[in-house]
């Protein structure tokens, strides 16, 4: 039999058209049985009593980010001392008030651009080499794993 709103039950046979006028056929299976087997899925064993969690990274690891993201840092930083310097030596001039302030906008937008790159990349090389010296705090102790 089939419910009213047109879908039907695992234990029915009729291909009665669903509410968009197309049969859906479905599997012979026990009501109930996909779903107990997809709930004793999802349940963790009892016996084991082990973090399923990523296990913790080296120090060194945070060491090299650290490194990484301070030379991308220095590269941003000689790329928006460049940009500064170009900007500075050659000024847009355009006759056009509505040119000249397009222009303008857009050498602040990349100027602003270039520094914020350079925050962003020194700010994460601070905070990872801040993790390492936790790290290695942590390694140290008597009671870390």
């Amino acid at each position: 039999m089939s419910q009213s709103s047109g879908v039907q039950l695992p234990g029915d046979t009729s291909d009665e058209p669903t509410a968009r006028g197309a049969t859906v056929p479905m599997p012979m299976t026990k009501p109930g049985s996909q779903l107990s087997a997809s709930l004793d899925a999802n349940q963790p064993d009892a016996a084991s009593s082990e973090p399923t969690g990523p296990s913790p990274k080296h120090p060194v690891s945070y060491l090299t980010g650290s490194v990484t993201s301070a030379l991308m840092a220095w590269l941003c930083l000689l790329f928006s001392q460049r940009v500064v310097i170009h900007f500075s030596l050659h000024p847009p001039h355009y006759s056009a008030r509505f040119a000249q302030s397009i222009a303008t906008a857009l050498k602040t937008l990349i100027i602003g651009m270039g520094f914020l790159s350079t925050f962003s990349c020194a700010f994460v090389a601070l905070g990872l080499f801040l993790v390492f010296i936790r790290s290695l705090s942590r390694a140290e102790a008597p009671g870390a794993s």
